[in-house]
């Protein structure tokens, strides 16, 4: 039985019967590309009843609310933000997080914040990023002055560390990241794995395409990710940037019959 907390899965976008359900970071990938790139994707995504939408980035819930209330990006039926900590549903223009889904995260976060923004005021280099957290803490570094062996006494906290992007540092719940949260909410829907897109560019995607799930590595991908995911075999890495790598990987791993048109 559903916690009486927990959203109703929406029918929007019919995800539990969806062929295709795309499940996509957004800085560089969903939101990476030209304007006509993204605009064929996105026109593309509105206009199949048969492909369902899940966001899946280190973007908290007040920017992914503020990314689609122009209406030039699609809406998701579902988010996975916070870099896998915040899982919920995206309704009526807002991000609603499932109690259910998170029960897991929050309590392996605990309540040990100021503990660990002590242990990172000790760590040159490191400045804590101005948004709002939930279940992570997230950091802009400085290349120059950041070492990332640093952070060693935060792992041994009980902690995970990703550093990703050149320039970002994250601090997650041990085990707890954007791969495991996807699994966690494919479980969830009863989704059919194999219908499920990953796409990603960034380190901190790596957990995704460890999944196994059919994977675009976008074009213009950060290079540790490339060296990453050199050995595994479902994650197909574009030539294609941004939304029209993604368009690629559709037709690479033939997730759809009336895929959109390819950027020649």
């Amino acid at each position: 039985m559903r916690d009486k907390q927990t959203p109703s899965v929406p029918t929007t976008g019919a995800i539990a019967d969806a062929r295709m359900v795309l499940a996509t970071d957004l800085d560089g990938t969903f939101l990476g590309g030209t304007d006509a790139e993204r605009t064929r994707l996105y026109n593309w995504l509105r206009s199949r009843s048969d492909v369902a939408l899940v966001f899946v980035t280190g973007r908290d819930p007040w920017a992914i609310r503020d990314i689609c209330a122009s209406g030039f990006v699609p809406a998701p039926s579902f988010v996975i933000g916070d870099v896998g900590t915040t899982i919920a549903t995206f309704e009526n223009g807002t991000v609603q997080p499932i109690p259910r889904m998170e029960a897991e995260i929050a309590r392996l976060w605990g309540d040990r914040v100021e503990e660990l923004r002590a242990a990172v005021s000790q760590v040159p280099g490191l400045w804590e990023q101005d948004t709002p957290f939930r279940f992570r803490l997230s950091y802009h570094y400085d290349a120059a002055a950041f070492d990332a062996a640093r952070m060693e006494p935060i792992r041994r906290m009980g902690f995970d560390v990703l550093v990703s992007h050149g320039r970002f540092v994250d601090i997650l719940p041990p085990g707890v990241s954007k791969g495991p949260s996807l699994l966690r909410l494919i479980g969830y829907l009863g989704l059919e794995p194999d219908r499920v897109l990953v796409a990603g560019d960034t380190l901190n995607d790596l957990s995704m395409f460890e999944t196994g799930l059919p994977g675009a590595v976008v074009g213009g991908a950060e290079a540790e990710l490339l060296e990453a995911v050199a050995g595994l075999p479902s994650a197909h890495v574009c030539k294609a940037v941004g939304a029209a790598g993604i368009i690629e990987a559709i037709h690479a791993h033939n997730l759809h019959p009336e895929p959109p048109e390819v950027f020649s």
